[in-house]
């Protein structure tokens, strides 16, 4: 997909397979995935023009040297950097040296399925419009790199509870990054107007998806009830979101619901007729479409996998 000049990836796998890139060591039937770039690269410098990426991406530099830009801001990685970026930013890099430097990426999807509905309010600084990088010292960055070395031989293993594994293994990653970097972090670097609105959007569209899924509330918001929530007119709210995010509000209404969908069929004991109506369809065979055309798979289909 192209967003004027700008390609746009839904995944890692897609986005190195347009680049050319060996796809070796990605497992496309998953939403996460984790790798040293020295073995994707063979150690040899290599770069990415710049792409939306429509997933999180964290980076984890032991020692190894890059230019990154995201959105309009320029920074450096060097040996000791940690640093992430959250989706629907525009990203660009050339990596000049690379000898330990391991990258995850992984989806909302599954950070609901697979650790808890209430991930957000634990880990506020996922919504963060932005995220400075930080050098660590070896000490600290010692701590980092044992939590994630083993989320990469759960990944690279064979175990029936590997995704339970992983994600339980990538939240220790995230309370360690809350430690370190989100006791001080300042919302003042989030910049401009734009950016808060940005993130106040992610905010209500989370908890009211979670009151969604719980229960607590039976109607599933219009764009007209996000623009209220923030006194905004819906066109000012909608064009905001998609210069910022480079997605519509209608297509993060949809990959919530989805996601969300996906959680309620895993981890619940209601039917599908109920998870349906529980996202505001009215009638199952719309939500069995709807499901069927964001997923390839049929509700019912993706239900059985769990059970």
């Amino acid at each position: 997909m192209k967003e004027g000049n700008i390609k746009i990836f839904n995944t890692l796998y897609d986005q190195y397979r347009n680049l050319g890139f060996s796809t070796d060591l990605i497992d496309e039937r998953t939403d996460f995935t984790i790798f040293n770039l020295k073995n994707l690269s063979g150690g040899k410098p290599f770069g990415s023009p710049a792409s939306r990426l429509n997933f999180f991406v964290f980076i984890f530099s032991k020692d190894g040297n890059a230019r990154y830009t995201i959105d309009d801001q320029t920074f450096e990685t060097k040996p000791g950097t940690i640093y992430f970026t959250n989706p629907g930013h525009i990203r660009s890099y050339q990596w000049t040296n690379i000898n330990e430097v391991y990258l995850i990426t992984l989806n909302e999807s599954f950070l609901k399925a697979n650790v808890h509905a209430d991930i957000f309010d634990e880990f506020p600084f996922l919504l963060a419009e932005t995220f400075p990088a930080r050098v660590v010292s070896p000490e600290v960055f010692a701590e980092f790199e044992r939590i994630y070395l083993q989320i990469h031989k759960e990944y690279t293993g064979h175990s029936p509870y590997r995704s339970r594994l992983i994600a339980n293994l990538f939240v220790v990653l995230l309370l360690k990054i809350k430690e370190y970097f989100w006791l001080d972090y300042n919302p003042i670097y989030e910049g401009n107007r734009s950016s808060q609105i940005v993130k106040k959007f992610k905010q209500l569209l989370e908890r009211h998806y979670r009151d969604i899924s719980s229960g607590k509330a039976d109607q599933v918001y219009r764009i007209q009830e996000y623009a209220d929530a923030q006194n905004l007119h819906p066109n000012y709210l909608s064009n905001v979101i998609k210069t910022k995010t480079g997605k519509a509000i209608g297509t993060w209404i949809a990959e919530k619901t989805i996601a969300e969908a996906k959680s309620l069929l895993q981890h619940s004991a209601l039917s599908i007729k109920e998870v349906g109506y529980r996202l505001g369809f009215t009638e199952m065979a719309h939500f069995s479409n709807y499901f069927k055309k964001h997923t390839g798979v049929s509700p019912a289909s993706f239900k059985k996998e769990f059970t």
